[in-house]
């Protein structure tokens, strides 16, 4: 029995109908994730991007001092309390200890001792000051050598925030990656650095999308291999920084404007505000069908 609470989270994940999503989850045993590939197969959703929906409040931000840059999320249940004096300054105060602490993982950075309160002591204090729920919910600290460049972007307020490492290239050509990556979310450095999984996952799900096009039906082997060939191409396109097209100029790949500035990127860091996290929805009809009963 596939219930409607799944059938939801399947269509606010996938943007797919709501008897696409039940029929999906039912195909599946009601794995949610095997539900989602089976509607991208059946071309009824390409939204693999929805999939990562935005759905906690909070701010991102990136700091960066000598060789060292930190990125970090700090949450709150609602978008009003990430904008109050008290929630920006436990961030501020957060992120100009860790760029100097260098905590290796969440744990050592919550284990951190700020003014005789650990980081984890401090969040939970804030939580009983503000009146809802903090967390600190990820940071990544990251060094570059001498001969690198740092480039940031901190995007809408706070909700984005991306950090580059750059070999070559100037500050003004490291800022445009950063925003590069912010805006156009690329997941892999380059073809090269995705897993073959990934690659094999991509083709297996367009030649299903292939094999339900009844236009596509009669057409010779290697013509359908090439549509596929073709689409995984850029599918993955998508997802990979260098290939993606340039953002100020979308005749170029940021391969090519890279290579025009003699830069290439060493990594990068983009976090986007409760990517991943399931927004708790208030149904207030439910909510007093409830209490009625409930009496």
């Amino acid at each position: 029995m596939i219930s409607a609470k799944l059938v939801k989270e399947l269509r606010d994940r996938t943007g797919a109908g709501m008897m696409d999503c039940k029929k999906a989850l039912e195909a599946t045993d009601g794995n949610i994730e095997e539900a989602i590939t089976w509607l991208q197969e059946k071309g009824i959703s390409t939204a693999a991007k929805k999939a990562g929906r935005i759905a906690a409040e909070g701010l991102a931000k990136v700091v960066v001092e000598g060789n060292t840059g930190v990125v970090l999320e700090l949450n709150a249940e609602t978008d009003f309390v990430a904008k109050n004096d008290k929630f920006t300054g436990l961030l501020d105060s957060l992120a100009s200890t860790f760029v100097k602490e260098k905590p290796a993982d969440l744990e050592a950075a919550n284990n951190l001792v700020i003014d005789g309160s650990t980081v984890a002591d401090l969040v939970t204090q804030a939580t009983a000051t503000i009146g809802e729920k903090i967390s600190l919910r990820r940071l990544e600290v990251v060094e570059k050598n001498d001969d690198e460049i740092f480039g940031d972007y901190t995007h809408m307020g706070g909700k984005i925030a991306a950090l580059v490492v750059l070999k070559g290239g100037n500050d003004e050509v490291s800022h445009d990656v950063a925003m590069q990556v912010a805006s156009m979310s690329p997941q892999f450095i380059s073809r090269d650095d995705m897993p073959q999984e990934i690659v094999d996952k991509e083709t297996d799900i367009q030649t299903e999308v292939l094999k339900n096009d009844e236009s596509m039906a009669n057409k010779p082997e290697n013509i359908r291999a090439g549509i596929v060939a073709g689409r995984v191409k850029k599918a993955l396109q998508e997802i990979s920084l260098v290939d993606q097209p340039f953002f100020k100029d979308s005749s170029l790949s940021v391969d090519k404007m890279l290579n025009n500035a003699n830069a290439k990127v060493v990594s990068f860091v983009r976090y986007a505000v409760g990517e991943g996290i399931e927004k708790r929805e208030e149904n207030f009809a439910e909510e007093i069908a409830s209490m009625t009963q409930a009496k």
